[in-house]
């Protein structure tokens, strides 16, 4: 029995090794693409039931409210009513107008801003302007946009819900009721009031001058650049002009512009000049903000960027250098860019290839940095009595409600439930009591406002929205009535029932950082101003080059097509031929 044994497991042995030589060599793992990096999501939240909603009594928007608004602007509400327009000029007589309630950008459209309807696919990028900043350089992300042409302005606001303003809402919105001069009132205008001839020479900041608000609180209606409006020009309009909502004649050559720009002198600050431009017409001084009649309750991004409320920046135990970039400009070609420094501070140029020079003009530090053309450079300023102070500032990005912090520093939609836990509510959110039921709803962020959309309500006591009062929704998980009430997102962005939120059609893109900051990439977060805070009581600065140099320029006044255009650049060196009708460098 062993051997007949031992027979059969030779057998069995035997084919198991033919078997073997007949199967087919084996090949290495194919490689795969790799996989397409998506945009972060949150994970979906579960459904709560939808509670019985009781009505709520608003006090509505007044004079001035905020409201964030989708593509990182702020809106500020003007209400109905008459104010005087014009002021005795040729085309601008003094008259009566009477305006329907509206909503208008605290700001000109910013580069963060245009930057995102850029990545987005709605927009075309703006033409490049020669001394003028790249739009999306984050250092200039609260700059307003220029280089864009009537037809650019007049798209952009019509992806975000509204429009350019017409002369009057404009108009309204900078002087208000009481027959202003100015923005700010009557007084003189001077260089502590707005960027005008002789102040800076260059862009600045649209949130620089805050102490020049309108009576409604809207900046930089007055210097630092020119802006684009909705209407036709017509010198004599005025005339005939409806007393109720006037719209503008029905067609014309020419578009108006308004307010002024950074080169202009204080004689042209008044809110009640007029000027105009062709369509297509664009400059490194012309820029413009839009107009939202009744903002529509469209829903949440899904991702937003966090942020540092700017008033825990200065928190810490050792006050950082009080440094500020003064202006940049080119000189013999050649980019400068100047800051301005406190007494006894100490710096370091950081960058190769930059130098700075230390001079005392007027009583104040300045330091004149230079390098390559359109390139940004780094230079930290320390307070020396703060070197044995640890580098702890206490400030950590936050969110708005309704949105969770990840690992990278992103904000992801997370609507919480409207039920109130045995702790209360969650942070962000306001318990409220509504027909004898507690529940929870949406308060302001760390920057003061409201998430996108909403404003917060005096008589409510939290956040509502301008259309669908406080009923929409937003950070609160309640699906089947934000498929019922949100009406949309933005184009190029879709709405995700899932999630409750939208997300972008052809990729990442999200909005930028909030209005009055821009985005650190060392921190992964939205920091106040241009500093940012680099150890023991130092800061460091970007100082940025603009493009200067001779190549440029011959291909900015080729590029020039009308007399008054080419003569507009002739500070760098564009010359008029009027014989062959052409614009040409001539150093």
């Amino acid at each position: 029995m062993r051997l007949r044994f031992d027979f059969w497991m030779l057998m069995s042995l035997a084919l198991v090794l033919a078997m073997a030589a007949c199967a087919p060599a084996s090949s290495p793992t194919p490689s795969l693409p790799a996989p397409t990096v998506a945009p972060p999501t949150p994970e979906p939240p579960t459904p709560e039931p939808t509670p019985t909603i009781l009505p709520v009594t608003l006090a509505g928007p007044q004079a001035g409210t905020e409201l964030a608004w989708v593509d990182g602007s702020v809106l500020v509400y003007v209400p109905a009513g008459s104010f005087t327009m014009g002021s005795g000029l040729p085309d601008a007589p003094e008259h009566t107008v009477s305006l329907d309630s509206y909503w208008i950008y605290k700001t000109e459209v910013t580069n963060s801003m245009y930057a995102f309807c850029v990545k987005v696919g709605a927009c075309a990028p703006p033409a490049r302007e020669l001394g003028v900043p790249l739009y999306d350089n984050p250092i200039y992300a609260n700059y307003p946009v220029v280089g864009v042409s009537w037809d650019m302005a007049a798209n952009y606001c019509k992806w975000i819900g509204g429009s350019l303003p017409t002369e009057a809402q404009w108009e309204k919105a900078a002087r208000g009721t009481s027959g202003n001069l100015y923005p700010w009132g009557n007084q003189e205008p001077t260089c502590d009031l707005g960027n005008f001839s002789g102040c800076v020479g260059a862009l600045t900041d649209a949130t620089k001058y805050s102490a020049a608000a309108s009576p409604y609180g809207v900046l930089d209606m007055a210097g630092n650049v020119f802006e684009w409006v909705n209407d036709y020009y017509s010198a004599d309009y005025y005339n005939s002009a409806p007393p109720q909502n006037p719209a503008g004649p029905a067609s014309g050559e020419m578009r108006v512009i308004r307010s002024n720009g950074y080169e202009s002198d204080f004689e042209q600050a008044g809110v009640f000049i007029r000027h105009y431009g062709g369509n297509a017409y664009h400059s490194r001084d012309l820029s413009f903000r839009c107009v939202v009649q009744n903002p529509p309750a469209l829903a949440p991004m899904c991702q937003l960027s966090s942020y540092i409320p700017s008033a825990v920046v200065a928190e810490g135990a050792c006050q950082p250098p009080d440094v500020s970039i003064g202006f940049s400009y080119c000189e013999f070609n050649k980019p400068q860019t100047s800051v301005k420094l406190p007494p006894g501070a100490e710096y370091e140029v950081r960058t190769k290839g930059y130098t700075c020079a230390e001079a005392v003009v007027d009583g104040q530090r300045v330091l004149t940095c230079s390098g390559p053309d359109d390139t940004t450079g780094e230079v930290t300023v320390c307070n020396p009595a703060c070197s044995s102070l640890p580098e702890a500032t206490g400030a950590s990005p936050t969110c708005d409600p309704g949105y969770g912090l990840d690992a990278n520093n992103n904000c992801l939609y997370s609507p919480v439930s409207a039920q109130p836990t045995v702790a209360g509510c969650l942070s962000g959110y306001i318990l409220l009591e509504r027909g004898g039921q507690k529940t929870c709803v949406v308060g302001r962020g760390g920057d003061g406002l409201c998430p996108d959309g909403l404003y917060f309500d005096s008589a409510y006591g939290a956040c509502a929205s301008p259309s669908a009062g406080a009923d929409l929704p937003v950070g609160v998980n309640q699906p089947d009535l934000a498929a019922q009430m949100y009406q949309g997102c933005l184009p190029g962005f879709s709405y995700s029932p899932e999630y409750q939120c939208c997300q972008p059609s052809l990729g990442g893109a999200y909005p930028g950082c909030p209005l009055g900051s821009r985005y650190d990439s060392a921190s992964q977060t939205c920091v106040p101003a241009q500093l940012r805070l680099s150890g023991p009581g130092c800061v460091t600065i970007s100082v940025n080059m603009l493009l200067c140099g001779e190549p440029y320029q011959v291909e900015l006044c080729g590029g020039i097509k009308t007399e008054t255009g080419c003569i507009k650049n002739e500070v760098y060196d564009c010359k008029w031929n009027e014989a062959q009708g052409i614009c040409y460098y001539a150093p």
